[in-house]
């Protein structure tokens, strides 16, 4: 934090428990006479008027309670500018106190489980049952609770994988993350009729309706761009990321217009890493909870 803003922060601090305790005081003299009704502020709704009465003692001890607390919490914690307080504490270090408590606590379990293989922890419902919470709190949000994905994001439980479903491939995904690029070809394939062209042949590789004519067109150009990463066949490859284009597992959407933007446009998709967030153990139970989801997934021993 900056000085001024530091400066800043204590004379609003100042200011406000100033004007708390002005307040307080200012109306400490108000004094009524018991068998009259009392001054009234001028203040009058519905037939009711505001009466400037002194204020209840209990109020009045609360209120002053309330402001001996602000004072004391200032000097205890940080919050009076960059001041750290007496006792010195910080939420990052209670952060990391209650991460070194939970890690003391379970990182031995985490540990037994990453000594063993992840296709021995597929029948090992307490161990997919660790991965599952894990799976909730940190990978749900994109590929859903029920891990079937959406637009963009794979599914996890349909057995296609694009970068192969072996343990130590899912392991090095989770802990790595991936980056997906899909390069603009408009330009490559001589602009819309190109695109159209290529289009109808990617739909062709997968036994869908398309224009044959097109296709055909579209064939040799297929070949000489698309066919370096997804294969002549259109069976994609593992080793590099690139989608199986014949199995008709869209991952941006399948419709003809979305093969279209994805041709003449280009993607991009990240998967972020989670090594600097999970430990080992976690991310081997997590790896074995999304291998077990899949009815495609590695051969059980």
């Amino acid at each position: 934090m900056s000085p001024a803003w530091s400066a800043f922060i204590i004379v609003l601090v100042v200011a406000n428990i100033g004007g708390c305790a002005w307040l307080l005081w200012g109306n400490r003299h108000v004094e009524i006479d018991a068998s009259e009704k009392g001054e009234t502020t001028g203040h009058d709704f519905d037939g009711i008027e505001e009466l400037n009465n002194p204020l209840p003692a209990w109020w009045t001890w609360l209120f002053i309670a309330t402001i001996v607390f602000g004072v004391g919490y200032f000097v205890l914690y940080p919050g009076f500018g960059s001041m750290p307080g007496i006792l010195g504490w910080t939420s990052g270090g209670e952060a990391a106190a209650n991460s070194a408590a939970a890690e003391a606590k379970y990182g031995p379990i985490y540990e037994a489980y990453l000594a063993q293989p992840i296709p021995d922890l597929l029948d090992d419902e307490r161990a997919l049952g660790m991965g599952r919470r894990i799976f909730v709190n940190r990978c749900a949000q994109c590929h859903g609770s029920d891990a079937r994905g959406g637009r963009g994001y794979p599914n996890l439980t349909d057995g296609d994988w694009i970068h192969g479903s072996a343990p130590e491939t899912i392991v090095q995904t989770i802990s790595n993350g991936r980056v997906g690029i899909m390069p603009p070809l408009a330009g490559a394939l001589g602009g819309d009729e190109g695109v159209r062209n290529v289009t109808e042949y990617v739909l062709s590789l997968s036994g869908r309706e398309h224009d044959a004519a097109a296709a055909a067109a579209g064939g040799p150009m297929y070949a000489g761009l698309c066919g370096i990463c997804h294969g002549v066949d259109g069976g994609g490859n593992q080793a590099i990321g690139a989608p199986n284009l014949s199995d008709d597992v869209w991952l941006h959407g399948g419709t003809r217009a979305d093969i279209e933007y994805a041709i003449e446009a280009g993607l991009n998709n990240q998967m972020p890493a989670h090594s600097d967030i999970l430990t080992e153990g976690r991310i081997h139970v997590t790896a074995a909870y999304v291998l077990s989801l899949s009815k495609g997934g590695a051969v059980r021993p």
